[in-house]
């Protein structure tokens, strides 16, 4: 659950800073998909900082996963 010090200093830090900010939003969402319900238990259970680095690890990972596959996002629904 972190994120490698490998690879672009700045690509990593604006992903924290992205994360930051989505998890911020997904705390005020009415209706949480997927990757939001996630977030939210994770810094509820092992605290606001290390949410955040580890939703910064799995939004490269959905970016990565974006870009080599050539999809769009499509977040899941709540169940």
């Amino acid at each position: 659950m972190g994120i490698t010090k490998r690879g672009n200093g700045e690509v990593r830090r604006q992903l924290v800073h992205g994360a930051r900010a989505a998890l911020r939003q997904f705390q005020r969402q009415e209706q949480p998909d997927r990757l939001s319900r996630w977030a939210c238990s994770l810094a509820a259970r092992l605290g606001q900082r290390k949410a955040i680095v580890a939703l910064a690890n799995k939004m490269a990972r959905i970016c990565w996963s974006l870009l080599a596959h050539e999809r769009r996002y499509q977040p899941q629904e709540a169940a």
